[in-house]
């Protein structure tokens, strides 16, 4: 049987092309009948492997987890380290770097060498790195590893280069940062302390010279202990013991006291003259009891004492709240003089720094604003103004405002659509921000040579889309859309109404856009499809809502031993009066939800300001009490006035301009006589009995369940990773979050049967993946059916809507108590239908495993459309019990065999892509007509030729005509993208509709009319009658079509051991190719139409699903996708872009001079004490301080020591280079002068010598001897 299996598999595939790209013919049909033999196609192909590069290119967004700040104050530049070990460096506007240490430590803190060019950053591994600035792209210059001490903190004094290192043993060692060598000289902390003591003072917490002479270097350390250190004695002057505590240490301009925060929430002012007690004891937040103790206060982590020449000084610092304000938030205060200013922040701070005038520690301060870094913002706050207004953040740092939950690209759009969103979004900005300059405004930066108009939308989970200005390797929001308004607000009844108002029903899953048109259509996870057109006038207008009924009918109870199948129906949908049901969020039981759509849209007339206004709202419904399976495809055709949608259940056509559904089908109904599978049909539909209590809940219930755990997933954008602690865990965590089952991949219990059926049941080259996770690692929240076949697989419910299992891992029978409940939904079908964001982030993946791809086709599937969907790969379990090996070398041969492609199971095949263009229906069209081409989980390709009426009149009242054809053409995997070329090989877009304002005053000089811009398949007529190439991309290859022959010309097996995740045919230097990303992590590149493999690339491991559902290629080279829940990442495959990178980055350091101290008066000088200096060099210097041990810590050199040098031509090393020339020739001018002196001076000596010589023989001569 398997021989005989294998010999009609052998008929039905296409043979692959060969290397040389020569066309081979298969049948488009997948029947043995032979297709007739192409025409060589003369196209000439112009792209090389040469023309492509990958590289990143900037980094947008908010900094993931960040854990330190710092700023120079000359060069006026940020820096934020963060968990990953990622650095940004920000400047102002353009001036925007993104830098990363190969370690991926923590970074715990960072240091500017002032107006140097260069920043020294501490990491968590107990390494110091010093990063060149003087570069567009900073390079490590020198790192240096301790080895037997942890690095607590560090301290870099103004214009020095000898680095303060304290460590958690309480020492404090001395760098070179020239050198990076370690000093001889180190403050041992048992020498710190007196020999009287018998505790260790505990780490080191703050390092900082005074200010009134450098030669004394204040030491905190964490138990409360303060020691002011003499460098040239190498003495402790004083010391200070207090029982506190100590979180940092600030000092008064003039170095005669300074300011300590304590873990009590006090702040503690010290005088150097008694260091006995503090002359100060303050409590901000503290109020006094009844019997005279203050009340406790939270740690001030940090303060900052600022003084001022003309008021009285600041005092700013974070946390002190008492602890009976559990629910506030975290705050910053403010102490000016006796005025006391509280901000509450809307995240925890992790740090902040205060902007001065001066850069000189012994100067009156002058601080004008102050920095604040939180874990989810940054914001600056002036401080010149009494309300401390904040600054307009120019940097896009809100992107994760709300979780990101779909992203798309767009390149090359129409020059007027950006400035048009812009003059509407700066109509909704905020006001309140203060009216001065931003003041981090360092760095230069200027358009680039090569630009065009480049857009990126990203939809988020509140429902909210964002339109982003990308140009020129920038962003900068342009217009912000709630799609929430369109719906009524669910009401609130009781607690489980309030619950119900914390969830994120609008979510949004993809956006469709035609640029051109204006016209935009989003997607969202409650089975919902809003469609928006553009107008600069607002309008009052009632949204239309059509309901459209798709949904498959399937058995009651299915067994293995069921040997019938059931056939995928769908009811018949259309634009069907909204019945007034029980509202949407009733706690209606399951039995009698029908007909009812998840959301309830407005009835009544809403006014619309200018921008884009709802046109019309397309629900699925629900169906017998079962929930709509969310909409896994979607395209819109402004020309033909249609949008198409798809699921696992079929696919529907809507007509927008008429507001109509002209088609509404299931996919089994689709192919018609032409359906490749023998399909059986079932007995028909029993009586449903009611299964509330477990699988078809009601609305309110799926939302009360299924959605804490989509909000769950949402949040995990932005939550911790695994290794955080658990307080900033809690903090992050929802009230109705679900906790994650911890043993969902570390159960020793896990039973083997269950997991060899599991390898059995799907064959898939991929499916492996799952089978080896064992132990914690990466997680990545699962759909909820997911979830459900791996808690069984393990031999334990783990999930709230997992069945029963009995003890040992195996599942109950049918036949048992729980058999009927259990298998009612069929094979994998969820309980209920769950989203999931871009976010969605948690199965373990291990490291080892990542460049396997991932478990199988349909859980990726599922992760990424959140529905349950079934491929050509996987069959049910009881089917086939062929060896694993095997099955995968033959997957998809077998599930094309004509005689066991009858299915065991439910034939839910779901509708992947879809694409509207003029093609050719069937084979013996003469003319291109409408077509929509549609791509299914199984990997056929149907096609869907349409009659729309040509003339504008007809087009609104005549009804378009839709007859499905017997068109089947047939790939591997699910199909994933189409593309359309003529037969020159030139792209063929997509017909659209010229924008119209159809709000705009009506002219009757110029009525407004449809304007079509309609691209034929090729230029002449000769080329027309040939037809056109059509390139199609599945999960696992790419085929070129000739149409209307539907012949295969080429095809290339793209890959085996894993599948394509996003694939995109993009124009690139004046070409075309087909770009895909693979769940692997490799990036290709193949030509079109021979499809040559151009660039194959492992650039980027999956490790996060976050990147698949946003990963995306647009013309010109470009891509981008999520690289954390609050960052974009911008690539490029383009070897020209990666040329021209350098000239379009900005630059971080320009040449400034560093301003000069001011004169203190001889007056102030002599009574104040001016202050003092001394040299470092002589103390710390080898030959005063000798070598350090060498196993104390270890030097490693730099990338940029060699290479990074040479390339760094235009930065540090080159001005050095040219400043070295500059001195060689003024050394040869000054030596030219010096021998010009030379000669003079001989010349007046010369000179001299004979006037004096002269005078003598003229001496003694009388006046009338000459």
């Amino acid at each position: 049987m398997k021989k005989f299996r294998k010999v009609l598999d052998g008929l039905t595939t296409s043979s692959p092309a060969s290397a040389s790209g020569s066309p081979s013919c298969g049948s488009a049909a997948g029947t043995p009948t032979a297709a007739p033999t192409p025409r060589e196609l003369d196209v000439h192909e112009t792209l090389l492997s040469e023309h492509f590069h990958i590289c990143k290119t900037v980094r947008h967004g908010f900094p993931y987890q960040p854990t330190a700040l710092a700023f120079d104050p000359v060069q006026k530049i940020l820096a934020i380290g963060s968990r990953s070990g990622g650095v940004r460096i920000l400047g102002r506007p353009g001036v925007d770097c993104h830098c990363q240490h190969e370690s991926g430590a923590a970074v715990l803190q960072l240091q500017f060498l002032i107006n140097e060019g260069a920043l020294v950053t501490a990491c968590a591994d107990d390494t110091l790195h010093l990063w060149n600035l003087r570069q567009r792209r900073p390079a490590i210059l020198h790192s240096l590893k301790f080895n037997r001490e942890r690095i607590t903190f560090c301290h870099l004094p103004f214009q020095s280069k000898w680095l303060y290192v304290g460590t958690e043993r309480g020492n404090t060692h001395i760098v070179n940062v020239e050198s990076f060598i370690l000093s001889g000289y180190v403050i041992m902390w048992n020498k710190a302390i007196e020999l009287s003591t018998k505790t260790h003072p505990g780490p080191v917490v703050h390092l900082s010279d005074s200010p009134k002479d450098e030669g004394k270097l204040l030491v905190g350390f964490e138990s409360g202990t303060i020691v002011m250190w003499d460098l040239r004695s190498k003495r402790a002057d004083f010391r200070i013991y207090y029982d506190e505590a100590i979180h940092s240490v600030s000092w008064h301009h003039e170095g005669r006291q300074f300011m300590c925060s304590h873990s009590d929430g006090s702040l503690t002012m010290w005088n150097l003259r008694n260091t006995a007690k503090p002359f100060q004891i303050t409590f901000p937040h503290g109020k006094s009891q009844r019997d005279g103790r203050k009340e406790s206060c939270k740690p001030i982590l940090k303060v900052e004492y600022k003084t001022c020449r003309n008021s009285e000084s600041f005092v700013i610092f974070s946390g002190g709240l008492s602890y009976d304000k559990a629910g506030r938030r975290p705050t910053l205060t403010i102490m000016h003089g006796k005025a006391i200013t509280v901000l509450e922040m809307d995240h925890p701070i992790v740090d902040f720094t205060v902007l001065c005038e001066t850069t000189y520690l012994n100067e009156v301060q002058e601080p004008y604003a102050v920095v604040v870094l939180l874990e989810k913002d940054f914001i600056v706050v002036d401080l010149t103004q009494s309300t401390f207004p904040i600054f307009e953040n120019p940097y896009p740092m809100d992107i994760h405002e709300s979780p990101v939950t779909c992203t798309a690209y767009f390149a090359d759009c129409p020059p007027d659509i950006i400035p048009v969103l812009y003059s509407i979004g700066a109509k909704h900005k905020k006001t309140g921000y203060s009216h001065k300059e931003w003041p981090v405004s360092g760095g230069t930066w200027t358009v680039g040579s090569q630009t065009y108009p480049e857009i990126i939308i990203t939809g988020h989970a509140d429902g909210s889309i964002k339109f982003w200005d990308a140009t020129a390797i920038t962003l900068q929001m342009l217009y912000k859309l709630k799609t929430s308004k369109v719906f009524e607000k669910p009401k609130v009844e009781g607690v489980r109404g309030a619950e119900l108002v914390e969830e994120d029903p609008y979510a949004v899953q993809m956006v469709s856009w035609c640029p051109q048109s204006r016209v935009f259509c989003v997607v969202g996870i409650s089975a919902h499809l809003i469609l928006y057109r553009f107008s600069k006038h607002d309008a009052n207008t009632t949204i239309t809502s059509l309901e459209v009924r798709l949904q498959c009918e399937m058995e009651d109870v299915i067994s293995p031993s069921d040997t019938d199948n059931t056939l995928c129906g769908s009811d018949a949908g259309g634009h069907s009066p909204q019945p007034q049901p029980p509202s949407p969020r009733s706690n209606t039981p399951d039995s009698a939800r029908d007909s009812v759509p998840c959301l309830r849209v407005k009835d009544r007339v809403i006014r619309m300001p200018p921008g884009y206004q709802a046109d019309l709202v397309v629900q699925l419904l629900w169906v017998d009490g079962e929930p709509p399976q969310q909409i896994t495809s979607l395209d819109l055709n402004s020309a033909y006035g249609l949008l198409a949608l798809g699921n696992c259940n079929g696919l529907a056509v809507v007509d927008y301009l008429q507001k109509t559904v002209i088609l509404c089908m299931s996919t089994v109904e689709l192919y018609g006589s032409a359906d490749p599978f023998q399909r059986l049909t079932r007995s028909p539909r029993k009586t449903r009995q009611s299964t509330s209590d477990v699988c078809m809940r009601g609305l309110s219930n799926f939302y009360s369940d299924s959605k804490k755990r989509i909000r769950t997933s949402y949040q995990s954008l932005t939550e911790l990773s695994d290794n955080q602690v658990s307080l900033d865990l809690e903090r992050s965590k929802s009230p109705t979050s679900v906790p994650y089952p911890s043993s969902l991949h570390s159960d020793p219990r896990a039973a083997a049967e269950p997991m060899s059926n599991l390898r059995a049941s799907h064959y898939s080259p991929v499916f492996y993946l799952l089978d080896n996770v064992k132990g914690p690692g990466r997680k990545l929240s699962l759909p909820t059916d997911l979830k459900t076949d791996l808690d069984h697989v393990n031999g334990h419910c783990t999930s709230p809507t997992s069945q029963a299992c009995v003890p040992g891992g195996r599942s109950r029978v049918p036949g048992g108590p729980e058999g009927p409940r259990l298998s009612r939904r069929g094979p994998g079908r969820p309980p209920f239908r769950k989203a999931q964001s871009a976010a969605c982030m948690e199965v373990s993946l291990p490291v080892s495993s990542l460049t396997e791809g991932y478990a199988s086709r349909r859980a990726m599937l599922q992760q990424l459309h959140g529905v349950t969907m079934y491929s050509h790969d996987e069959h049910h379990t009881t089917s086939y019990s062929w060896p694993e090996r095997e099955s995968r070398e033959n997957s998809f041969s077998r599930s094309r065999s004509s005689s066991v492609s009858s299915i065991d199971r439910d034939t839910k095949e779901a509708v992947t892509t879809l694409q509207f263009a003029e093609s050719y229906g069937r084979k013996l069209d003469a003319l291109p007509t409408p077509c929509l081409w549609v791509g299914t989980s199984l990997g056929l390709v149907l096609l869907v030729p349409m009659s729309i009426p040509v003339d504008e009149q007809e087009r609104m009242e005549e009804p378009i005509t839709v007859v499905p054809t017997s068109t089947v053409l047939m790939l591997k995997g699910s199909v994933l993208r189409f593309g359309f070329l003529d037969c020159a090989g030139g792209q063929i877009m997509s017909p659209y509709e010229v924008w119209r304002d159809l709000n705009a005053p009506e002219d009757l000089d110029r009525p407004r009319r449809r304007r079509l811009v309609n691209y034929s398949p090729g230029s002449s007529q000769e080329v027309v009658g040939d037809g056109h190439l059509a390139v199609v991309c599945s999960e696992r290859q790419a085929k070129v079509f000739l149409m209307p022959s539907q012949a295969c010309l080429y095809v290339h097996n793209i890959t085996e051991s894993s599948f394509v995740l996003r694939a995109d045919i993009v124009a690139v230097s004046n070409s075309v190719c087909l770009a895909c990303f693979c769940a692997n992590g490799h990036v290709m590149i193949l030509s079109l139409p021979s499809l040559r493999p151009l660039l194959d690339v492992h650039y980027l491991p999956l490790t996060d699903m976050r990147i698949a559902r946003t990963f995306c290629f647009t013309n010109g080279g470009q891509a981008l996708y999520l690289s954390s829940p609050t960052e974009i990442q911008r690539i490029t495959y383009s070897q020209e872009m990666c040329d021209n990178l350098q000239e379009m980055l900005g630059e971080l350091f320009t040449p400034t001079e560093t301003p000069e101290a001011q004169n203190r008066g001889f007056l102030k000088g002599f009574f104040g004490g001016n202050a003092q200096t001394f040299d470092r060099e002589e103390l710390f210097g080898e030959a005063a301080a000798g070598k350090a041990s060498r196993s104390l810590a270890q030097h490693i050199p730099g990338q940029s020591s060699v290479e990074g040098m040479r390339a760094a031509a235009g930065g540090a090393v080159g001005e050095l280079a040219r400043a070295r020339i500059a001195l060689d020739e003024r050394g040869q001018r000054l030596g030219e002068l010096e021998e010009r002196t030379a000669l003079m001076m001989t010349s007046a000596e010369t000179f001299s010598k004979h006037a004096h010589e002269l005078m003598l023989k003229c001496k003694d001569k009388k006046w009338y001897q000459f």
